[in-house]
């Protein structure tokens, strides 16, 4: 038998800044101010630059993420780049973490060859 979700109960509510009537999926407190959908998008919290959870991720209604907007605005910056010596064929190369003299490092075309053995 295939779920069935039920409508979600929706609350009337006044908008904090335009005074609009409209309605939101939770119960409005006193101590926070609603907004409507236009109003709504001068409000949005900052994105969360990492981490997990939090309720600063974005979302109009208090810590859970939009569908449509988990991990699409995650930026990586860009890694920090080191020079090496392929221990292989000695060719010049870089990696992206700091070598360590103990142990062989090797530029992409080697480390295949040895990530296939």
């Amino acid at each position: 038998m295939p779920f069935e979700r039920r409508p979600r109960e929706m609350h009337d509510a006044k908008c904090g800044d335009c005074g609009k009537d409209c309605q939101v999926p939770f119960e409005p407190r006193q101590d926070k101010p609603v907004y409507c959908d236009e109003c709504f998008q001068n409000h949005k919290p900052a994105r969360s630059s990492g981490g997990f959870g939090g309720r600063d991720r974005g979302s109009r209604y208090g810590g859970r993420n939009d569908r449509n907007s988990r991990g699409s605005s995650y930026e990586r910056r860009p890694r920090e780049m080191h020079k090496a010596t392929c221990a292989d064929c000695g060719n010049e190369c870089e990696i992206p973490f700091k070598p360590k003299d103990a142990r062989p490092v090797y530029c992409n075309e080697c480390f295949q060859k040895h990530k296939q053995n």
